[in-house]
């Protein structure tokens, strides 16, 4: 299988890159060809420029290589901390050039301008692992946990991916290296679920 993963996070000593690795090594383990794109070491560009907005625009070659890439994948996984109960704002940029109409999804015929999507990925799965050092309790209550309703609904679904897990990890600052251990072994036996080997 290919399996396209992104990384968002500016700490080469993040547990978030701790993450990535831990999935890397399972997909590699199992036999999976796997496209990594850690956006803050490519210096990802965020910005959408006028002259990408339309379905037939040409694209630079760098935007085209995400696109293609994530076109052929059979599965994605994200991992990013929970910023302002969003993504960082480079990966929000990522979503914005690449998650595209004519990529991810398009538009049916005669929906009335009402915008009706077709999800146009490969891809039938999809994981997201975040990092927070909000409680659960507080974000359900406070904040109503804007990260599940971004990629389960608003990403994910509309692009036709069907199979969707999120999985928060929390609370960071005050995890100890035992925990920290235990959740990247969570981490390979889930990716290692979802992605079993060849």
């Amino acid at each position: 299988m290919k399996i396209s993963v992104i990384l968002a996070h500016p700490n080469e000593g993040s547990f978030n890159h701790a993450i990535a690795r831990s999935v890397l090594n399972a997909l590699r383990c199992n036999g999976h060809c796997v496209y990594f794109h850690d956006l803050y070491k490519e210096n990802f560009d965020p910005i959408l420029p006028a002259d990408e907005l339309q379905e037939e625009a040409q694209l630079p070659p760098s935007i085209k290589k995400y696109c293609d890439e994530l076109m052929e994948s059979d599965g994605i996984v994200i991992i990013h901390p929970n910023w302002w109960g969003q993504p960082p704002a480079i990966l929000k940029g990522w979503i914005d050039r690449i998650i595209r109409p004519g990529v991810a999804y398009e538009f049916l015929e005669g929906d009335k301008g009402e915008g009706v999507p077709r999800g146009l990925l490969k891809a039938r799965s999809a994981i997201v692992f975040n990092t927070s050092n909000t409680s659960a309790e507080r974000e359900e209550r406070v904040f109503g946990d804007p990260l599940e309703t971004l990629w389960k609904n608003c990403v994910f679904g509309l692009c036709g991916v069907a199979k969707f897990y999120r999985k928060m990890f929390r609370i960071i600052v005050t995890s100890s290296e035992k925990q920290r251990r235990q959740w990247l072994e969570e981490v390979t036996e889930t990716v290692s679920r979802f992605y079993p080997k060849d």
